[in-house]
């Protein structure tokens, strides 16, 4: 069956895409607070609708896991990820419009996680329900796995299914947000981490002159810190290629494009917290510090680890040191793998336009995947500046695009040997 085929039911069902998604967005899901007990509900009842058989995996108190899964057990499997969390919705007062709506506007479609990723996550469960309802041959399996915990990055989401042994697969799409024209094959690694300075207190009035200040300290720590980050990363030869294209992206994309794009050789420092002392006249005697630092391609974690913590030695300070956040180095799918090549080649068929690749400078849990040693990338509609921020929104032909992409690559992929 060729793709004109394959897509013939499409604007018969495309109103089905559009209420999923509307409904999504309509369920809160904030994480933190982590119930997304309303929200799989409608999931697990919607596939049974269509009769798709869902699994419940309850991770937490409030958290469900679902596996969905169409086809048989003779191919290959293709797994499709998506969470159903999203961040809190912040100060209401700054949003133009309730980011519960989930209303199409002029062509937009507006509420809280519309970009990340409710609109990915529908397109991901429709794509299941119109394989399901119109006997599309599929020559293996496709999973569909929506988890309840990516945006704190604890454990009770992808993490816990592969512990328990519940996935498995050859290939994996994640519908996390990206480009129209360029999925996520690779993501930066994480050296997130908790400093604690400690200092001597004594009376304000004498400062510098008595006492430590755990303040000052941290500042000196922090000023050498943000000098080691600064330096340009050399990255492996067989990655050059992959960053350039990368870096070119970010240029021709990105405000600010030329400035963004050295992010990709080097690692990033945030200084996110920082608390210390206890009153204006008292000279602090703590300081706590936490660091996030995304690491790219070149330099692993646990030596990133080791020359912050040799830099924090030669400095005459008393601290303490925790590794924090997300563990891992950076990682990629190579852009000839299957399950990155189909992908590529349906968004490229159905935008008309060329697609390709790109590294993300985030992480994401694209790395248990590829830790289970499963290609994936992501793939998601969004307008990426709303991610995270008031008025969130994605454009409704973006919607309708990806979805067709992961019929088409779903298609494409577990027929590959037929």
């Amino acid at each position: 069956m060729n793709k004109e085929d394959l897509l013939k039911y499409f604007d018969q069902d495309k109103d089905l895409l559009l209420d999923i998604c509307k409904n999504l967005i309509k369920i809160p899901s904030e994480n933190p607070g982590g119930d997304s007990l309303a929200i799989s509900k409608y999931i697990k009842d919607l596939l049974e609708e269509f009769g798709i058989e869902v699994e419940v995996h309850k991770s937490a108190d409030k958290m469900i896991n679902l596996i969905a899964k169409i086809g048989n057990d003779e191919g290959k499997n293709l797994i499709y990820c998506g969470h159903s969390d999203t961040v809190p919705v912040g100060d209401m007062s700054k949003w133009e419009f309730d980011p519960f709506e989930g209303e199409i506007v002029d062509g937009i479609l507006r509420g809280r996680g519309a970009s990340d990723m409710k609109c990915g996550l529908g397109g991901l469960i429709f794509s299941l329900i119109y394989l399901k309802k119109h006997n599309i041959d599929i020559n293996g399996s496709l999973t569909l796995a929506v988890v309840p915990d990516e945006e704190t990055g604890t454990d009770f989401g992808v993490p816990y299914l592969f512990e328990n042994k519940l996935l498995k697969g050859d290939g994996a799409l994640i519908a996390e947000p990206s480009g129209d024209l360029n999925p996520t094959i690779g993501q930066k690694g994480s050296g997130a981490f908790t400093l604690t300075v400690y200092g001597e207190p004594g009376h304000g009035s004498l400062a510098p002159l008595s006492g430590k200040s755990a303040i000052e300290n941290a500042i000196l720590a922090i000023n050498k810190l943000r000098e080691y980050t600064d330096k340009k990363i050399e990255v492996p030869e067989e990655l050059e290629e992959l960053i350039e294209v990368s870096k070119q992206y970010v240029i021709e994309k990105e405000v600010n494009g030329e400035k963004l794009a050295q992010i990709f050789e080097r690692c990033s420092f945030n200084l996110g917290v920082i608390k210390g002392g206890t009153a204006r006249n008292v000279i602090a005697d703590k300081c706590l510090v936490e660091i996030d630092s995304r690491l790219p391609f070149g330099i692993e974690r646990d030596k990133f680890l080791k020359d912050v913590k040799d830099i924090l030695n030669s400095l005459d300070i008393e601290y303490d040191f925790e590794e924090s956040g997300f563990k891992s180095n950076a990682n990629y799918t190579p852009a000839e793998d299957p399950v990155c090549k189909y992908t590529v080649d349906n968004i490229s068929y159905v935008k008309n336009q060329k697609a390709y690749g790109v590294l993300q400078w985030a992480c994401s849990d694209a790395r248990y995947f590829r830790q289970n040693n499963i290609p994936v990338l992501q793939y998601g509609p969004a307008i990426l500046e709303t991610i995270h921020g008031f008025n969130e929104r994605a454009e409704v032909q973006d919607i309708i695009d990806c979805a067709k992409v992961y019929i088409l690559t779903a298609v494409d992929f577990l027929n590959e040997d037929k």
